[in-house]
C-alpha cells in the first residue's frame, strides 16, 4: 500500500489559514517568520505558503519563544544550534555504536 501525504511529517499539506487558526496565531506572524527566513514553509504551484506537520511543530515552538520576549533574529539563531545540536547528537551515537561493535 502507498503511503499517504499526511503519513509524512514534511508532506506541505496545511494552508496559512489553516496554521493560523491551528496555532491561534496572525496570518501576518506567519509571514513575518518567512520573511526572516525562521521558517521556510513549501509554496503551492500557485505560489501560495504550504506547512507540513513538521512545520507547525516548529511554528508552535517559536510562537512560545517569541511569548518569552525573544526576537526573530535570536529564535532563528537558537533554530540553527538546535539542528546543529541534532546533527551532533546523532554523529555522537554513530561513533558510540561503531566503537560498540569494535569492543
Amino acid at each position: 500500500m502507498p503511503d499517504l501525504p499526511f503519513d509524512d511529517e514534511y508532506a506541505p499539506l496545511y494552508s496559512l489559514g489553516q496554521v493560523a487558526e491551528m496555532l491561534q496565531v496572525q496570518h501576518a506572524f506567519l509571514r513575518r517568520l518567512d520573511q526572516h527566513d525562521v521558517i521556510r514553509p513549501s509554496r503551492s504551484s500557485g505560489g501560495q505558503r504550504r506547512y507540513s506537520r513538521r512545520d507547525v511543530i516548529v511554528v508552535q515552538h517559536v510562537t512560545r519563544m517569541t511569548e518569552e520576549g525573544m526576537t526573530l533574529i535570536a529564535i532563528r539563531r537558537i533554530l540553527e544550534l538546535e539542528r546543529e545540536v541534532a546533527i551532533l547528537r546523532q554523529e555522537l551515537e554513530r561513533a558510540r555504536a561503531r566503537i560498540r561493535a569494535l569492543g
